[in-house]
């Protein structure tokens, strides 16, 4: 039977304690002009994984397509073969470009000179 007044007792205690913790922050976000987010509102959303708001957000999206754009315009000028049934860069095209760039480049100097 003592254990049930302790019980009791400890319960009278706790919820005490969670009256005066609750009054003590309603008091303290009063004070200090506080708001405390829910945790919904804490949720990474998908879409926004930063926390951004409105502009910004918007503004960071726009710069992520411009870069995909950039990187995929980069990619595609990469000369691309199929062996074995993946795909590798293809070494001689690029040696190819390097030599008509290099000839270029040496034939407008010649031709600079010349002038």
């Amino acid at each position: 039977m003592s254990w049930l007044v302790l019980l009791g007792f400890s319960l009278l205690v706790f919820f005490l304690f969670v009256f005066l913790f609750s009054k003590f922050l309603g008091y303290m976000k009063k004070e200090q002009n506080l708001q405390i987010e829910s945790f919904k509102d804490m949720m990474i959303d998908k879409d926004n994984p930063v926390g951004l708001y409105g502009e910004e957000l918007e503004q960071l999206k726009e710069q992520q397509k411009e870069a995909q754009r950039h990187l995929n315009e980069v990619i595609s000028k990469i000369p691309v073969i199929q062996k074995d049934g993946r795909f590798q860069i293809d070494q001689e095209a690029i040696r190819q470009r390097r030599a008509a760039a290099r000839d270029t480049e040496t034939n407008g100097t010649a031709i600079e000179d010349t002038v």
